[in-house]
């Protein structure tokens, strides 16, 4: 993997403050939703990973003594550290390199799965091998990617055709990945399979648009609703409720608070949307009581159009 550093283009003793200042111009600027480039969608994974290290403090740390070898599963820095003393010539791993990179002075032939399984497993053995990963795609409905919950997956095996239960977190985004461990491909000879990756693909709801965490809907609303307001029904991810649309709301954006993307601890809120729906009629007496509310406009509904 790439520097974290370089990813972010910031400095090593960039303060946490411009590191995440960094993050999101990136991650804002690689977004799947507004960057339709090819490249786009490995760059906004490169650029979270990136932040996943440097910009947590612990793994920073980690990161500024060991390198790329503190982000593996189960590295035990204890361990780590006691190698350098007893067998390195510089206790670290210069420049933020890998063990045997300069910074140990391994002599002779070093079994690096020993090497490995010193530093992750907290002793010598060698660890047995991991299977593949395996890549596959999931499209879901996007009440699922709202609120969370469980869908389904054919997926295709070695030996057959699997049905798999998918754990969906609220807040995922079309284009993200879930990665389920030890669910990808069995090693030759036995040993830990590896993970499932699947890349999510998820359409856009028919009711609500999505802007992060938030929810956007229209609202129809008739003229006499529009004018002395009205309690509507709405629905929302997480069932309905009504809605007091106060009067003279038209073109209004009215916002219920939790009731977007239910992120645990910090969901989104859900914004209507207002819009006058005439009725469609020709009736002489639908016509004359246009006429009458055509009265009540005290100025051109047009007159912010003026350019001069």
């Amino acid at each position: 993997m790439r520097n974290p550093y370089d990813v972010l283009g910031v400095a090593r003793d960039a303060t946490a403050d411009t590191i995440r200042k960094a993050y999101k111009n990136l991650a804002r600027k690689y977004h799947p939703d507004r960057n339709k480039a090819p490249e786009a969608d490995a760059q906004f994974k490169e650029v979270n990973a990136a932040n996943d290290i440097i910009g947590d403090e612990n793994k920073r740390k980690l990161w500024d003594e060991f390198g790329e070898v503190s982000t593996k599963p189960g590295f035990d820095a204890n361990q780590a550290r006691a190698w350098a003393k007893q067998g390195g010539a510089g206790g670290g791993f210069p420049g933020g390199g890998f063990p045997g990179a300069g910074g140990f002075g391994f002599g002779g032939d070093v079994d690096m799965e020993d090497v490995l399984g010193a530093f992750f497993s907290g002793g010598g053995a060698r660890r047995p091998r991991k299977g593949r990963d395996q890549q596959a795609e999931l499209e879901i409905d996007p009440l699922l990617s709202f609120i969370g919950g469980e869908t389904r997956l054919q997926l295709g095996r070695p030996s057959g055709t699997e049905t798999l239960t998918v754990r969906i977190p609220a807040g995922v985004r079309d284009g993200g990945t879930l990665t389920l461990k030890g669910q990808g491909y069995p090693p030759p000879g036995g040993g830990p399979c590896g993970d499932l990756r699947l890349k999510l693909r998820i359409p856009e709801h028919p009711l609500w648009r999505r802007d992060g965490d938030d929810l956007e809907m229209d609202v129809p609303l008739t003229i006499l609703e529009a004018i002395q307001g009205a309690a509507v029904p709405i629905p929302t991810p997480t069932g309905e409720l009504k809605a007091t649309i106060p009067p003279n709301s038209a073109g209004a954006r009215i916002r219920l608070r939790g009731k977007g993307v239910q992120k645990p601890g910090r969901p989104g809120d859900l914004y209507l949307r207002t819009k006058v729906i005439p009725p469609q009629s020709s009736d002489a007496a639908v016509l004359a009581a246009a006429e009458v509310l055509e009265q009540a406009y005290t100025q051109n509904v047009r007159s912010h159009w003026a350019t001069s």
